[in-house]
């Protein structure tokens, strides 16, 4: 399934993107998506929430149809997704997050968001939100908005920062709302009409260490925040992602993971 088939009559930039018409106010700071490009790739943050997300997809399908990779970044997930096997449509309501997601050679980018009216009703087999919900004000109406766009019987997949006591800079730097336990989580989705067929922490021992930085340093700037991801070379990220391996493990068999500073979650919409 092309553009053409889920949104026909879009415009196409330029840079290799199609464009909404309709322009979308983002809780995201300026400048964001280029300084998260400049770390994507080197992170084991990232690179371990794609094995986590790759897992909960092949464990629990989506319909027949394209995931539509809504508030995609630049990509990152997108191009993962594509990758393993999963047709994918990136929209992302940024320019700049666009474009980046079109260089990492994204097949299906488009510049907007959900709802829109230049997307068809119901052609959706699921929706990935990966940390987007935590941006938006009114996280259960704009969980319902996505329902219209889903096939009967499509999922959302969510993956969100987790603990409120983890609250810190990088959540007011990020535009942040909230962070979520997986009670509100799923409470979350059933107000917003979808039942839970999984839910779960991961990052299963990040919380303490960020919990002890975050005392000892209560304003986090935007450089520190990169090195961390980093971790200061590519030997420690081995580690961490060799210690983090098993969570994407269990993910793929339906187990949960009791504690964690994100928050993974599948939900079904039975139109």
């Amino acid at each position: 399934m092309i553009i053409d088939d889920i949104a026909p009559g879009l415009a196409r930039d330029p840079a290799g993107y199609w464009i909404a018409p309709e322009e979308v106010a983002v809780s995201f700071p300026e400048g964001g998506h280029d300084a998260c490009m400049s770390f994507e790739e080197s992170s084991f943050w990232f690179a371990h929430r794609n094995r986590v997300i790759a897992a909960a997809v092949r464990r629990y399908p989506a319909a027949n149809g394209p995931l539509f990779d809504v508030g995609a970044g630049n990509g990152y997930v997108a191009r993962a997704l594509e990758q393993a096997g999963f047709p994918t449509i990136a929209i992302e309501p940024r320019p700049a997050g666009a474009a980046n997601a079109v260089s990492r050679h994204v097949s299906h980018v488009v510049r907007g968001s959900l709802p829109s009216s230049a997307f068809r009703h119901g052609t959706a087999g699921g929706i990935g939100l990966f940390d987007v919900v935590e941006h938006v004000e009114d996280d259960r109406a704009f969980l319902s908005s996505m329902r219209p766009y889903l096939k009967s019987g499509g999922r959302v997949y969510l993956t969100v920062p987790a603990f409120p006591w983890l609250w810190s800079s990088n959540d007011d730097r990020a535009g942040h709302f909230r962070r979520y336990t997986l009670a509100t989580l799923r409470e979350a989705l059933a107000a917003s009409g979808f039942r839970v067929d999984f839910a779960t922490y991961f990052f299963s021992w990040l919380p303490l260490p960020v919990l002890l930085f975050r005392t000892l340093r209560r304003d986090n700037s935007q450089e520190r925040a990169s090195k961390q991801h980093r971790l200061g070379g590519a030997t420690l990220r081995k580690i961490a992602e060799h210690s983090l391996a098993f969570e994407a493990k269990r993910v793929a068999r339906g187990a949960t993971i009791p504690f964690g500073g994100s928050c993974l979650a599948v939900a079904t919409y039975d139109a």
